[in-house]
């Protein structure tokens, strides 16, 4: 078997959305895919306005809601696994398969390593050197339950001078495959400390200068400011390459978008899946 996908995927570049109209939009896709409506997908996206989003099983006690209201940030709860992650000044990408395509079927880190070859490709073609970290073993500060998402260990982590830069987590239904990862552009990304529950402020600063310690975003890493059309433009050539992908660029059709509508106001916007845990 060819070590390269198939060609024929298609490329969403989407505006800014709420963090209930991303996730209703992103699972709404992976259903299409899932039963052959839609090609695969490779979406790239921002958020409007900035939002805080939980893992799927993550408790929502970890959120200060009161801090969060104050900030004016959104709240959403993602499908896939991890901690929490503040969106603004990013690149977020989704990548939508059928279960059983070649080199995504099987198990979750084969995946991952496959996928990360596109995302190294791309962020080398913004001049950055990255590293792949096939397994972290957690540290005592990890075994912290910490609820920020950049301070957790996951397979396959893409770092920069030993700083995570790119995370990524995935789910799985019967028969489709979501990955969804995100790129810190630019920003301080432990401002998402302030809307998170520590037991006290000095637990709260700690967490803070850990994440500035073990997390960067694009801008240190490349010394320069990337906008979010340039970084994305590079990750699209990136997969394209390294994984064999062809791209059309093609907007969400008429029935994800629908069910997208559902979708939200279903579940993404309301609080019985917002605060599920």
């Amino acid at each position: 078997m060819s070590s390269r996908l198939p060609e024929g995927w298609r490329l969403i570049l989407s505006k800014p959305l709420t963090g209930a109209e991303n996730m209703a939009l992103d699972e709404a896709i992976l259903e299409a895919v899932g039963v052959g409506d839609s090609a695969p997908t490779f979406r790239l996206y921002a958020w409007n306005p900035p939002c805080l989003s939980l893992g799927f099983s993550q408790k929502i006690a970890d959120v200060d809601k009161k801090l969060l209201s104050e900030q004016g940030w959104d709240l959403v709860r993602r499908p896939t696994g991890g901690r929490a992650i503040l969106h603004t000044d990013e690149l977020t990408y989704s990548i939508h398969a059928p279960a059983n395509y070649p080199h995504l079927q099987g198990d979750v880190l084969s995946s991952y390593r496959y996928l990360s070859k596109g995302l190294l490709k791309g962020l080398e073609l913004m001049g950055v050197e990255t590293e792949v970290q096939p397994s972290q073993q957690p540290t005592e500060a990890d075994k912290l339950d910490d609820p920020v998402c950049f301070l957790a260990p996951s397979a396959y982590e893409i770092t920069h001078g030993g700083k995570k830069l790119l995370g990524s987590a995935q789910t799985r239904r019967k028969n489709s495959i979501l990955q969804h990862g995100t790129l810190p552009l630019t920003g301080d990304i432990a401002r998402i400390c302030e809307v998170l529950v520590y037991a006290d402020e000095p637990a709260r600063q700690q967490s803070a200068r850990q994440i500035l310690d073990r997390a960067t975003t694009l801008e240190h890493a490349s010394a320069r400011i990337v906008r979010w059309g340039e970084a994305a433009q590079a990750m699209v050539e990136g997969l394209a390459s390294a994984l064999g992908i062809e791209f059309t660029e093609a907007p969400a059709t008429a029935a994800e978008l629908r069910r997208a509508e559902t979708l939200a106001s279903e579940r993404y916007q309301n609080s019985t899946w917002t605060e599920r845990a």
